[in-house]
């Protein structure tokens, strides 16, 4: 590890990839089971609905970024959508 808190994934191939694609489909799987939630309450909220589903559909365009990600915009990636899905799921 380097002189930082950061883990270094520089040893393993493909490490920085696997986790911006882990941290964004743990993100996609949330937002897919709020939607169900919200699709199967007595009176969906049809707001909060099209916020979920546009929330969705932004983490998974990121996601198709990372076919052409470089390490460190696949770390940035990983570390935002960390922080995204601990924020998520404290709201």
């Amino acid at each position: 590890m380097s002189g930082t808190d950061e883990p270094d994934f520089s040893g393993l191939e493909g490490g920085e990839e696997q986790a911006a694609e882990d941290a964004v489909q743990e993100v996609v799987n949330w937002y897919n089971t709020q939607i169900i939630a919200e699709r199967r309450a007595p009176v969906p909220d049809e707001e909060r609905l099209e916020e979920l589903k546009a929330g969705r559909q932004a983490a998974l365009a990121d996601q198709a970024q990372l076919v052409t990600a470089d390490p460190q915009e696949a770390e940035r990636i990983a570390v935002v959508y960390a922080a995204r899905l601990r924020d998520l799921k404290e709201s």
